[in-house]
């Protein structure tokens, strides 16, 4: 079953439970994974529809953050809709996966000690392996743990 099937799904279990401001960000998040397959012409891969979702999250986490501290209203819809597209993201990869990932790219480049010198190398073999299943700034900052 597709994101689009289960988000449609939830979209109408919504309506029939009269929850408006859960119906709307299942619509948005319903619009955003349509328009991508639009853009593609072609049904997306799992890959593609989660990043759709991380990036509806992400943007909606910009919006609550860049909210001014007296528009309280903008910040909870922003909350509440971030906790509904939290249900269809999967979970992100934590601090150790991201490691064992980090260590075997080390091991692939011959790499035993990584100094700021091999980050580009290291990063640009790491992230195509973490894209969609860790936050870059994580993977980042993991890794420059790792060379102190």
């Amino acid at each position: 079953m597709s994101k689009i099937d289960e988000v449609r799904a939830a979209m109408v279990e919504a309506m029939k439970a009269k929850d408006k401001p859960r119906k709307d960000s299942l619509s948005m998040l319903l619009s955003a994974l349509k328009n991508a397959q639009i853009d593609k012409r072609e049904p997306l891969t799992e890959d593609e529809e989660n990043a759709v979702v991380k990036k509806e999250i992400k943007q909606t986490q910009e919006t609550y953050d860049l909210a001014p501290a007296d528009r309280a209203d903008i910040k909870e819809e922003a909350a509440a809709r971030m906790a509904v597209y939290r249900e269809f993201a999967p979970a992100d990869m934590n601090v150790e996966q991201i490691t064992q990932v980090i260590q075997g790219v080390l091991a692939e480049l011959g790499i035993e000690t990584p100094t700021a010198a091999d980050k580009g190398r290291i990063m640009k073999l790491l992230m195509p392996k973490v894209k969609g299943k860790a936050d870059g700034k994580l993977v980042n900052e993991t890794l420059s743990a790792m060379m102190k």
